[in-house]
C-alpha cells in the first residue's frame, strides 16, 4: 500500500493525466490518502478520496491541511486535477472536488444529468469530510454551462458560481449555424453544415479529420485565393458574430487593418473546419435523440449583418468595394437559401432546466471569457447581459474578460483572481471593481502567472442574434 509520505510533487505531475491519478484514487477512495505539492507557491498537503458513481463516472475529493472550509466544486476536476490552478486553489486553502466526463458523453449529452451527479459528489465530500461554509461551483466550457444552469436553476447548495468560457447548446449552435450558412450559400452550396454523419465527421464529437473537414477546407482554401472569396468569408464572420482572432498562427490583428484582419478570419474558419456547422454539433444533436436543435427560418440576415462588429463590417464594406461584387446581392441570396428548420423534439430536450439558461441567476454570478475562444464565441455573453438586464439580476453578475486566444486557456493567477472577486463578494454582500486594470493587479497579487484581463470594448457586437428564451 502507497505511504501517505511517498506522494509527492513529482508523483502529482503524473497525474495531471487521469490514468496516474487514478491509481492513487484507487486507495484513497478506501482509506483517503494524504498527499503534498511542493512546486507550487509554497507546499499545498491534502486528502484525497474518489471513485466511480453508479452511471460510470468517475469523481474525486482533495481537502487541504489548511482547508478554509470553502469547497469548489468543479464538474472537470477528476480528470484536469493537476493543472495549476487547481493546485493553486489547494495552497491557498481551499478544497476542490469534482467529476470526469462520462466516456459516453459524446452520444449521451445531458448537463442536467451531471449536475445531479455534482449534488452526489457534495453528498459524498460531506459525508467524508463535513459541511463546508460556503460551496462556489466553477467550471470551464461544458462546465461553464453548468455553472451557469446551476446559478439559475440548482442555486441551493451553493453560495457562489464562476462560469468561465460557458456554452450555450441552442444558443451556441445557432451562432455557428448563421455563419456557415452564409459560407454555404456564397461558397460551397453543396457541402452539409447540419445532420452530419457521425462517419463523415472522422467519427468524433468535435469532427476531426473527417471526410467533410477535407471538402470544407478546400472550398475556404479556394475561396480565399480571390477577392471576393475573402470578401465573402468577412461576411459570414460578420454575420456569425465569431471571433477573427482565436490561435498563435497569426498575431493578434488591428481591427484597423483589413488585409490582417481578414487573414485571421481565414485562418479560424481553416480551424473552424475541424468540426463542420459548428464545435460539438454531433454532440449536442446526438443528445436530443439525433434531433436538430438550430434553426433559421423566419430571419432576416441583412438585420444580422448590422448586428456584427463595427470593425468587421468596416472591413467587409472595404473588401466588397475592391472585389466589386455588390454587398447587398449576396446578403440577399443568403437570405433566399433553403432555410433550416430545428426539431420540436430537439428544442424541448435543451429547454429543460439544466440544458439551457436565460439570464436569471439566483445567487451571485461571475462569467469569464477569452475574446478569441473558438469553440465558444465571446459573443454569447452579450446575449447573456441582455437577458441579466431583462430580468433585473445585474446586482448578482459580473463580468471578466480576457485577451487571448483560444478556449479554457484560463492561467492560475486569472483564475485565483476570479475567486477572491467571488469571496469578497460572498463576504460583503457587493461586488470589487472587475475593471480590468483592478483584476491584473488582484492577479498579480495572487500567482506569478500572466494576467491579461481586459475591456471588451472594440470586439463587442452591436447587437448578440442568437438568445433563445423558450416559452
Amino acid at each position: 500500500m502507497m505511504s501517505a509520505t511517498s506522494v509527492r510533487r513529482s508523483a502529482l505531475a503524473g497525474a495531471r493525466d487521469l490514468g496516474a491519478s487514478l491509481a492513487m484514487l484507487a486507495i484513497a477512495s478506501v482509506v483517503g490518502l494524504t498527499v503534498s505539492a511542493d512546486e507550487v507557491a509554497g507546499q499545498a498537503t491534502f486528502t484525497e478520496e474518489g471513485g466511480t458513481l453508479p452511471d460510470g463516472t468517475v469523481y474525486l475529493m482533495r481537502v487541504p491541511s489548511n482547508w478554509n472550509n470553502t469547497l469548489i466544486r468543479d464538474l472537470d476536476y477528476a480528470s484536469r486535477a493537476g493543472a495549476d490552478r487547481y493546485l493553486h486553489m489547494l495552497e491557498q486553502g481551499y478544497a476542490v472536488a469534482g467529476t470526469r466526463r462520462h466516456r459516453l458523453r459524446t452520444f449521451q449529452y445531458d448537463p442536467a444529468r451531471e449536475i445531479a451527479n455534482l449534488d452526489t459528489v457534495l453528498d459524498k465530500f460531506q459525508a467524508r469530510f463535513g459541511e463546508p461554509t460556503r460551496v462556489i461551483q466553477y467550471g470551464c466550457s461544458g462546465g461553464g454551462h453548468v455553472s451557469l444552469a446551476v446559478a439559475e436553476s440548482f442555486s441551493d447548495r451553493v453560495d457562489g458560481v464562476i462560469a468561465l468560457a460557458a456554452h450555450t447548446p441552442v444558443w451556441l449552435m445557432n451562432t455557428f449555424l448563421d455563419g456557415w450558412f452564409s459560407l454555404k450559400a456564397l461558397i460551397a452550396p453543396d457541402l452539409a453544415i447540419v445532420d452530419i454523419p457521425v462517419d463523415q465527421s472522422g467519427g468524433r464529437s468535435h469532427g476531426l479529420e473527417g471526410p467533410l473537414t477535407v471538402a470544407w477546407t478546400r472550398a475556404i482554401n479556394a475561396a480565399q485565393q480571390t477577392r471576393e472569396g475573402r470578401a465573402r468569408i468577412a461576411l459570414a464572420f460578420t454575420i456569425g458574430q465569431w471571433p477573427a482572432w482565436v490561435n498563435r498562427l497569426t498575431p493578434q490583428p488591428s481591427l484597423d487593418d483589413v488585409v490582417a484582419l481578414q487573414h485571421s478570419m481565414y485562418h479560424t474558419v481553416l480551424q473552424n473546419t475541424r468540426s463542420p456547422g459548428g464545435e460539438a454539433r454531433i454532440l449536442f444533436e446526438s443528445a436530443a435523440n439525433g434531433q436538430q436543435l438550430s434553426w433559421n427560418t423566419g430571419l432576416d440576415y441583412g438585420e444580422l449583418f448590422e448586428n456584427g462588429n463595427e470593425f468587421f463590417k468596416r472591413a467587409v464594406y472595404e473588401l466588397y468595394q475592391e472585389a466589386g461584387v455588390d454587398l447587398e446581392a449576396d446578403i440577399a441570396r443568403i437570405n433566399t437559401f433553403p432555410r433550416i428548420e430545428a426539431a420540436p423534439h430537439a428544442l424541448n430536450y435543451w429547454k429543460a432546466p439544466g440544458r439551457n439558461v436565460t439570464g436569471d441567476p439566483k445567487v451571485p454570478l461571475l462569467r469569464m471569457h477569452e475574446i478569441g475562444d473558438y469553440q465558444v464565441p465571446v459573443s454569447l455573453v452579450q446575449g447573456y447581459d441582455d437577458q441579466i438586464r431583462a430580468n433585473g439580476k445585474g446586482d448578482l453578475y459580473r463580468t471578466a474578460f480576457v485577451d487571448a486566444p483560444g478556449h479554457c486557456g484560463f492561467t492560475a493567477a486569472e483564475s485565483a483572481a476570479a475567486i477572491e472577486t467571488m469571496m469578497r463578494r460572498l463576504d460583503t454582500g457587493e461586488w470589487g471593481s472587475t475593471d480590468p486594470e483592478q483584476l491584473n493587479d488582484l492577479a498579480a497579487s495572487l500567482d506569478d502567472s500572466p494576467a491579461r484581463f481586459v475591456h471588451l470594448g472594440d470586439y463587442a457586437q452591436a447587437k448578440y442574434n442568437r438568445v433563445w428564451v423558450p416559452k
